[in-house]
């Protein structure tokens, strides 16, 4: 085997039981846990994130939540280097990390890198984002005058991906496709085990949209009015689902129902899109089930004692 130190990713949609997998993996590898879900690394957004609680968090350490202001953002560049820089340091005392989460992008940026590219513009963004709800198809036709390549590339309506291609065109002399080819520094010093969880679907939608209830039961809508008072409607993990429903409830252009009706087919999507971007990956090996499933936490153990030879 390898002289490399382990390194375990456990990826999957929203509700599919991360969580308790990365902390019997923890308990079994003297593991220490790197959040990788992006809203979840905001302050005083608790309700709406699905955070761990106090009790599981004092099971093993965990990295990089709650660790961003609410008025702050992270790109994925930004938890790269943290992430890398938490990495080493889980190296150093001896442990393993295990990173959680569902967010790809951030993901991507940690193992594989990402090019070098121009800073965010919120001002910038934010323009963007207003003349696409005016006119949907307004972002492509934007890149395909900037940058045909990238235009071929990215679908119409990945609105986050548009956006940034064309700040970059913007900001920077060169093109996002430009950038592409110069290449990326992945991840090294790690022997690097993917876990993904593939539930049931309907079996996860009914976690889903049982999650969503009990956030609005426990005052998702209250958290939403304290964050909107203190720091107002353009802070971007106000735009996340549940928070965005919350945000149409306050205003009254919904009710109740309706938000959480919302929230759970929100939620439903978000999954969806999980599951098409984890695909992608071929290292990824799956576990057909629930994170929560014994059987399941025995396979992904299993799994993990054979790439570190024990």
């Amino acid at each position: 085997m390898s002289a490399e130190p382990l390194l375990i990713v456990v990826v999957g949609p929203t509700a599919s039981g991360k969580t308790a997998l990365s902390l019997a993996l923890a308990a079994r590898f003297h593991g220490e846990i790197v959040n990788c879900d992006s809203v979840a690394m905001y302050r005083e957004f608790e309700i709406g994130t699905a955070k761990p609680s106090a009790a599981e968090r004092a099971q093993a350490p965990h990295h990089l939540i709650g660790c961003v202001d609410p008025a702050g953002y992270m790109t994925a560049g930004d938890y790269s280097r943290r992430a890398r820089a938490v990495l080493e340091q889980i190296r150093s005392r001896g442990n393993v990390p295990i990173v959680v989460g569902g967010t790809g992008l951030y993901l991507r940026a940690l193992l594989e890198g990402l090019f070098p590219g121009p800073g965010r513009s919120e001002p910038l963004r934010e323009r963007l984002r207003q003349s696409a709800e005016r006119r949907p198809a307004y972002l492509h036709r934007v890149l395909r005058r900037l940058d045909p390549d990238s235009a071929k590339r990215i679908h119409a309506n990945d609105g986050p991906k548009l956006v940034r291609a064309i700040e970059v065109c913007v900001a920077s002399p060169d093109s996002i496709s430009q950038m592409w080819k110069q290449g990326r520094s992945p991840l090294t010093g790690f022997r690097i085990l993917r876990i993904g969880l593939n539930p049931d679907r309907e079996a996860l939608y009914g976690r889903i949209n049982l999650r969503a209830q009990k956030m609005f039961d426990s005052g998702l809508v209250e958290e939403t009015r304290q964050l909107l008072e203190r720091y107002g409607d353009s802070v971007w993990a106000l735009r996340s689902p549940g928070y965005k429903q919350g945000v149409q409830l306050i205003r009254g252009e919904v009710d109740r129902p309706s938000a959480v009706q919302a929230t759970q087919q929100a939620h439903r999507n978000y999954a969806k899109r999980q599951m098409t971007w984890f695909r992608r990956d071929p290292q990824v090996q799956w576990l057909p089930g629930f994170g929560d499933d014994a059987k399941i936490q025995g396979k992904a153990i299993a799994a993990a004692e054979t790439e570190a030879g024990v």
